[in-house]
This record gives C-alpha cells, structure tokens and sequence, in this order.
C-alpha cells in the first residue's frame, strides 16, 4: 500500500522540524515542486527565548566611613536600566528580517523618539524573503525608545520600539 501525498508531506515537515533542532536554526522555508501547477511551501520556525542578562555578583560591604559617601552619591544616580524585553511598552518583532526605519533611504524616518503614534501607524518595516511588511504600533502612545538600526537585522521576538 501507497503512502498518500498528505502522509509524505508530514513526513517532511516532521524532517524539517528535525533539522530546525539539531542545526540550533530559527526558521526554515522550503518550496516543494510537485508539478507544473502543484507545490507545496512549507516554513517551520521556532521562538528563541532570550535568556535574562547576566549579573555580577554584589560587591563587598563598603566600610562605615565610605558608607555614608556612597549614600550621598547614590542618590543622584539614576536608577539601573529595564531589559527592553521585560518593559511594558515594548513592541517585539513578529518576524525574523531586516529592519527599516524609513520606506526608502531619502525619506524621512517613520518616527522618531518622542513622536506620538496612533494604533494601527507604520512606526516601521521589516523586510522579509524580499517582502517589506509595515509595522503597526500595537496600542498609541510616544516613542520611548528606537532599540533597533535601520538596516539591522531582527529576530522573532526581539524588541523594536518601546512605547510610553
């Protein structure tokens, strides 16, 4: 008895899926030509879960009379930094590509830190497989944060622009 088409394309994917893991790979794409109007395009991806950062371990205690100096100092210091991930505000990348923070070289950026954006503005885009797909801001607010170079490339996931 013959496998059907169904059965050896999941047999494929299943393959692909495998070698998505053992080559430690994001994203996989791949057009299967069956015939002159029969194809089949399969892309199977994975999310990476960023690990958190890394932190040093605390300094010793300082000594009484150094205490007090370091009090007084720390005091002016602004507090240390959110990981971009772990900020409310953060707009993630929906795909794997290479980010644009204008429609085309001369062209203005689509915003810039401070701009007020409306739910559903292009505040970027991501070219993917020679594609260009907007990117809608998720919610309005103000650009906190640009966390991304135009030109760049992104990954599922990785955070773009965080919003107030």
């Amino acid at each position: 008895m013959s496998k059907r088409p169904q059965d050896s394309d999941v047999d494929f994917i299943q393959a692909l899926a495998e070698m998505l893991r053992a080559n430690d790979l994001t994203e996989i794409e791949v057009n299967r030509e069956y015939g002159d109007a029969d194809s089949l395009t399969v892309r199977v991806a994975r999310q990476i879960q960023h690990a958190a950062p890394v932190l040093a371990a605390p300094a010793p205690a300082p000594a009484p009379a150094a205490h007090a100096a370091a009090a007084a100092s720390a005091a002016s210091t602004p507090p240390p930094a959110l990981d971009p991930t772990e900020d409310p505000g953060v707009v993630p990348s929906p795909m794997v590509g290479t980010a644009y923070l204008q429609a085309e070289p001369e062209a203005p950026p689509f915003v810039k830190v401070g701009d007020a954006v409306t739910e559903g503005q292009t505040i970027l885009i991501i070219e993917a497989m020679k594609t260009m797909n907007q990117i809608p801001a998720p919610r309005a607010g103000r650009v906190k944060r640009i966390l991304v170079e135009d030109g760049s490339p992104v990954e599922f996931g990785a955070p773009l622009i965080i919003l107030e």
